[in-house]
């Protein structure tokens, strides 16, 4: 197999930000071969697409960018899943699918996980500060293995009822699913990683048939009850789910725990990552800490975890110039946005003072992502426990920093850090 397109493809995702600037530069739209669409990087432009659903589907937002083979797609058929879900679809169906998220994710659910989330925040920083925190003793830790993929798995987990126990495979079966749809790998690397995701599916299965079983106040019944018709069974033990619906449940619930976690982790990592490549912001977030929501918004603009969605053109449109046939592809690249200068002065500046503009890190409209405000909740959590308890907090000076190669959470691949 020619590996020249995986290796352009991975150098696009590992640093995006010259292919934007070189788009938003262009005449009209400008098409990447490597992604296979047209690439969507000025603001105006970012903010015209996703306001255009009749125009722009979000059919096919998750096309992947590498189909499995044959055998990994027969291990996938021994699972469960496969159902639309709320990225993916438009109108009607789409409001659907979304309502029960947004009433789990609303304001008063995300206040109420707060305090777990705090606890659960405080003790992984407990478990790698090394003695007593108030010494301030010297120490190492890799962030994103021992604290950012952690944290934001448990405060999903806990919002849509998973039992603790249950939350690490659930993680592991989220990042498997991203590595088999977005990245290259060998036919038996395909194979076992499917694997994986199905256990991890039929871990959530279990949890709807439980759920319809026995309803509890959590997210997961909700999403049960929004998949079952009205008289189709009383929803206290009585007639089971479909296998129809349980399709639909693990969809629903497979989507919901990789965006839920995956987006937040990565939204950790390169805050941390930026603020410390800026010892002076760092300094200045430590000795004010009031200024920390200012900094998750510029974290979140600066380097975007959520690269962007595709759409598609459900019609011969008019884009920047660009006349498109119906069917057209387009990488709508919300980092890209984020970078525009002509909204963003200074925009390749990391700066946590900036006066505050309104950013496409969670997208707009429809689609918004129903879980920000969660994920500020973790990000703000989190600078609040590091700059407070370890202010000489750097990066580790024998470890070289990588982005993960992927538009979809980007992140560090590792994050090894001392004080």
């Amino acid at each position: 197999m020619d590996s020249r397109p995986h290796d352009r493809l991975d150098e696009l995702q590992s640093d995006p930000y010259p292919h934007y600037a070189r788009a938003r530069d262009a005449e009209g739209l400008t098409f990447v071969p490597e992604l296979d669409a047209w690439l969507v990087a000025r603001d105006t432009d970012v903010r015209e697409v996703l306001r255009r659903a009749e125009d722009f589907s979000s059919e096919g937002a998750l096309r992947p960018d590498v189909m499995p083979a044959p055998a990994a797609l027969a291990v996938l058929g021994g699972g469960f899943g496969g159902r639309p879900v709320v990225v993916g679809v438009d109108g009607t169906r789409h409001q659907e699918l979304r309502a029960p998220i947004v009433k789990g994710l609303s304001p008063a659910r995300v206040a109420a996980v707060v305090p777990y989330a705090a606890e659960r925040a405080a003790a992984l920083v407990d478990a790698f500060v090394d003695g007593d925190p108030g010494e301030r003793k010297g120490g190492h830790v890799e962030l994103m293995s021992a604290y950012a993929r952690r944290l934001p798995g448990e405060v999903i987990g806990r919002i849509v009822g998973l039992d603790p126990a249950d939350v690490p495979a659930v993680v592991r079966g989220g990042y498997r699913a991203e590595e088999l749809l977005f990245r290259p790998l060998p036919e038996d690397e395909q194979i076992a990683v499917a694997q994986d995701v199905v256990a991890t599916q039929h871990i959530l299965d279990r949890y709807a048939r439980d759920r319809h079983a026995e309803p509890r106040e959590d997210l997961c019944t909700d999403i049960v009850a929004s998949v079952t018709a009205p008289g189709d069974g009383d929803g206290g033990g009585g007639d089971e789910l479909t296998l129809d619906q349980r399709h639909e449940v693990v969809s629903h619930l497979q989507n919901l725990l990789i965006a839920g976690h995956l987006t937040t982790t990565a939204l950790i990592g390169t805050t941390v990552l930026h603020l410390l490549r800026h010892p002076d912001q760092w300094e200045l977030l430590c000795a004010e800490p009031d200024r920390i929501p200012a900094a998750v918004e510029e974290a979140a603009r600066y380097d975007t975890a959520l690269q962007g969605f595709r759409r598609v053109a459900t019609r011969p449109v008019t884009l920047a110039g660009t006349e498109l046939p119906a069917g057209a592809s387009l990488f709508v690249a919300f980092g890209a946005a984020n970078r525009d200068g002509d909204r963003h002065p200074g925009p390749d500046r990391f700066d946590i003072t900036r006066t505050p503009v309104r950013h496409l890190a969670f997208g707009l409209g429809a689609h918004g992502c129903p879980g920000s405000q969660l994920a500020r909740e973790q990000l703000r959590l989190t600078l609040q426990e590091l700059t407070s308890r370890l202010p000489g907090l750097r990066l580790a000076e024998d470890h070289a920093v990588t982005m993960r190669p992927t538009m979809i959470h980007r992140s560090p691949r590792s994050l090894h850090l001392t004080w």
